[in-house]
């Protein structure tokens, strides 16, 4: 008699008819077996069970799988092993989609077998990814890490890592406040630069005339007031990075002597004869849409192309709300080091708020209303009265019957407990005490996208089906280590 593992969880995507006689085998193998047959009834499983493993068959003359392997799915990080004719193993697309997208593959007539082998194997590499996570960035130095579990901060993390092996330009745009600075840091960091130096020039706040002369330098005498020789940040920068933050506020004329550097990594000083090689890298940030100044004439389109080889886009903190919490504790534990306090943490009200909250000056604001509420509090925890923020700011002044008073906090509360357990249906199904089919109808009811909270316009919505055949289990809540750390 096989056991059953709980970690032999296997998940069917596609049409699994011509597989019945397999599915069965496998199933003598102690496989438990869950079927979907699209993205969406994927992503459902993954919710209530640990798929670590899937299987698909791939069709030659569709030479695609059927479903998207999209990093925010949570699809792509489960081992694939496909099932195909062996004719089709003749066409290149399929070829490489079963080299690109796939763990292994079976070509037909199936050995059961083999294929539980294949499997197994899959399932321990699945393992082994698991045992050894994306690690968090850490800049020795920083004043605060970059740490997050939402996969949007851990997609961030996989793009550092990629721009940083690279020595070309790099532009980073996002938000005010969502940490454009620090994710420079950190890819200097983590470059072959690091032991060289990491110079930031705030463009925004040069005065217009000393840009040119601190960005490119000047010779002694080269005019009124300049009674020795100054090597402009450029130039200090040799070997190492050039974080030029606000790109966007450069003037015109210093543009075309900035894409002129950038061209020939030479510079020249005011009121020198010759230039100056430089080997430096180049990144910048602007939280402007470079593309419209470019289209309204303000900023210029091939300084833009210049700069814009490689690109990091910020995501904003309302993007990733389920690291709203652990940045607050962080920020908390971080304040209270430095000063001792009489405050122990965050009200569960104020949690709540937290994440209803829009947060539309990002980490930065979340940041001050951490640190004054640790000032302003006088009782053991912290209120959403002394960070500033009110229920308020989630109610619309437009609900004036109770029946639409009722219906946004019943969306709010929804939306606050999807955040708190990381989007998993189950679990804020636990803690709001209703069951998983009832969450998904009030899900469908208020227009909440299940995976990030968003509304219709704003982000695509994802409908959910009513029918729910399987028995509902009493399942526990997730826990967070207490002694987490975040950052950003």
């Amino acid at each position: 008699m096989i056991i059953m593992e709980p970690s032999r969880q296997l998940m069917i995507v596609g049409n699994a008819a011509s597989l019945q006689v397999t599915l069965q085998q496998l199933s003598g193998y102690g496989w438990s077996i869950h079927h979907a047959n699209n993205a969406q009834e994927a992503m459902k499983l993954l919710n209530g069970e640990a798929c670590k493993v899937g299987l698909t068959t791939i069709v030659p003359s569709v030479s695609s799988l059927p479903f998207e392997l999209d990093w925010r799915s949570g699809l792509s990080q489960i081992q694939w092993v496909a099932i195909i004719d062996r004719d089709a193993l003749q066409h290149d697309k399929v070829r490489d989609l079963i080299y690109n997208a796939c763990y292994a593959y079976q070509a037909h007539p199936t050995d059961v077998k083999k294929l539980d082998i294949l499997l197994e194997s899959a399932l321990d590499m699945a393992s082994l990814h698991e045992a050894h996570p994306i690690p968090t960035l850490s800049c020795p130095g920083d004043e605060y890490h970059m740490v997050g579990e939402s996969p949007v901060m851990q997609q961030l993390y996989r793009t550092i890592y990629k721009v940083a092996a690279a020595d070309a330009p790099v532009l980073i745009t996002g938000e005010s406040g969502t940490g454009k600075e620090l994710t420079a840091h950190a890819i200097h960091v983590h470059s072959s630069r690091h032991h060289g130096p990491f110079n930031v020039v705030n463009c925004g706040a040069l005065p217009s005339g000393l840009i040119q002369s601190e960005l490119f330098g000047h010779e002694r005498g080269a005019f009124t007031g300049a009674n020795h020789r100054k090597i402009g940040i450029i130039e200090s920068s040799q070997g190492g990075t050039l974080f030029l933050d606000e790109i966007g506020d450069l003037p015109l004329d210093m543009q075309v002597n900035l894409l002129r550097f950038l061209e020939n990594l030479k510079v020249f000083r005011v009121g020198g004869l010759q230039e100056i090689p430089v080997d430096v890298r180049v990144l910048a940030a602007t939280h402007i849409d470079l593309e419209k100044a470019v289209d309204s004439g303000e900023f210029r389109e091939d300084l833009y192309h210049r700069l814009n080889v490689l690109q990091v886009r910020m995501p904003a903190l309302r993007d990733h709300p389920e690291d709203i919490e652990p940045l607050a504790q962080f920020f908390f534990r971080k304040f209270s080091a430095e000063k001792p306090s009489r405050v122990h943490g965050f009200s569960r009200d104020c949690t709540v708020v937290m994440q209803q909250y829009p947060w539309p000056g990002n980490i930065r604001e979340l940041v001050n209303r951490v640190r004054r509420s640790m000032v302003m509090c006088e009782h053991r925890l912290i209120t959403p009265s002394d960070m500033g923020l009110e229920r308020s700011h989630g109610l619309s002044r437009e609900a004036d019957t109770l029946q639409q008073v009722r219906d946004m906090a019943e969306s709010e509360a929804i939306r606050a407990a999807l955040a708190r357990n990381k989007h998993k249906v189950r679990h804020a199904a636990r803690e709001l005490g209703v069951s998983r089919v009832t969450l998904y109808r009030l899900i469908e009811k208020h227009r909440i996208d299940k995976s990030g909270g968003a509304d219709e316009g704003k982000r695509p919505i994802h409908r959910y089906q009513d029918s729910f055949n399987q028995p509902q289990h009493d399942e526990g809540r997730s826990q967070t280590p207490a002694d987490q750390s975040y950052s950003y």
